[in-house]
């Protein structure tokens, strides 16, 4: 048996239909950017999201950047982040000419935020906390430190689109929110794609202006920035995978049910906290002799990945910065043993047990 980690192609042919039919749409009508698509996806993941305004962007990583310069964020600040994130979170902060200060993560993979207060400097200009795998971190205990000090809470939910916690959507936090939307999200799009939430309507009419060469009304350049529009046929995508969202998340968390009932004495796996609502865009676990568990699968026709295997501190670019020197035991033991498993919202029940018999047979 051949398992991919992510398969991205579109078997379903009622669903391409869909899709197919969104694109014509905006072939026939010729508005690619900014088009009556794009609003619409701006306005249901506002909605969603409990928030006034969305600003559609080219990617997850525009979503990051953009969010920190509409706060002023740049040389000679600090912005708070975790150790264990995609290089795209620490990438933002460092183009706007700010430094990171990287805080450890806690065995949920999430921010530490206990640790968060004692990074906090003169120089924070704000905090950057994010959802890793797909469960809301602390987010509560650091946006009341943020309140506290006076520090701008920007919400990195690239991961966690559909995500709760006590009821109230990832995305609805701080002064902003950031998502991706790119195929290997749960709430996918087929290409790069990104949106910002926020209810303040003075930081929503900067990005606008930071998205668009950092243009208004199209003409006068007010500030100098690049492109990072999000492109209509994009958004006509998305408004379709949109619609499947619930089921692909519930689909995901069944998955993630059954490998814990069947793996859970053998590796560590991922434990949904009370009152959460986990969107598992990875099954990460802990494995003892993870690379040897993961060669093994691998013969065996199982494709796995490392998410991420290299702390962002201890990445080329950071290693030997001041940034790059921080105490992160916590985060180094974590990417010593993380291993995602399949759990793509499609794979079958045979597939799942496939997986689930192979894990078992290699600790055997």
């Amino acid at each position: 048996m051949k398992i991919s980690y992510r398969d991205l192609a579109v078997p379903d042919p009622e669903l391409r239909r869909r899709l197919l039919e969104a694109v014509d749409r905006v072939l026939r009508h010729g508005r690619f950017i900014l088009g009556p698509e794009h609003d619409a996806l701006e306005k249901e993941v506002a909605r969603r999201c409990n928030r006034k305004h969305g600003v559609g962007v080219g990617s997850g990583s525009d979503a990051l950047h953009l969010a920190l310069r509409a706060l002023g964020v740049g040389p000679g600040d600090e912005v708070i982040t975790t150790s264990l994130s995609w290089i795209a979170t620490a990438n933002a902060i460092t183009l706007t000419g700010a430094r990171p200060v990287f805080v450890d993560i806690g065995r949920d993979f999430n921010i530490d935020a206990g640790l968060v207060e004692a990074a906090i400097s003169p120089s924070t200009k704000a905090i950057l906390p994010v959802h890793f795998t797909g469960q809301l971190c602390d987010i509560d205990a650091i946006q009341a430190i943020a309140d506290r000090r006076g520090i701008a809470l920007i919400e990195d939910a690239a991961q966690a689109f559909g995500a709760r916690k006590d009821g109230r959507p990832a995305g609805s936090f701080g002064r902003m929110s950031c998502f991706s939307m790119n195929p290997m999200k749960v709430f996918n799009g087929f290409g790069e794609a990104g949106l910002i939430a926020t209810d303040d309507d003075a930081l929503a009419e900067k990005l606008k202006v930071l998205r668009y060469g950092g243009t208004a009304d199209r003409r006068d350049c007010q500030v100098a920035s690049l492109n990072g529009r999000l492109d209509t046929i994009q958004a006509a995508m998305l408004l379709v995978s949109l619609e499947a969202l619930e089921s692909r998340i519930e689909a995901r968390r069944r998955i993630a049910q059954r490998y814990a009932e069947r793996l859970g004495d053998v590796v560590h796996c991922p434990a949904e906290k009370p009152g959460h609502v986990h969107v598992f865009h990875a099954y990460s676990v802990l494995a003892d002799r993870r690379d040897a568990l993961m060669a093994f699968l691998a013969d065996n026709g199982i494709e796995t990945q490392i998410q991420h295997p290299i702390p962002m501190p201890f990445h080329s670019a950071y290693r030997n910065t001041p940034a790059g020197q921080v105490a992160i035991p916590v985060c180094r033991s974590v990417v010593a043993g993380i291993l995602a498993l399949p759990n793509q919202e499609d794979l079958t029940g045979t597939e799942q047990d496939y997986v689930c018999a192979k894990v078992r047979e290699f600790y055997a």
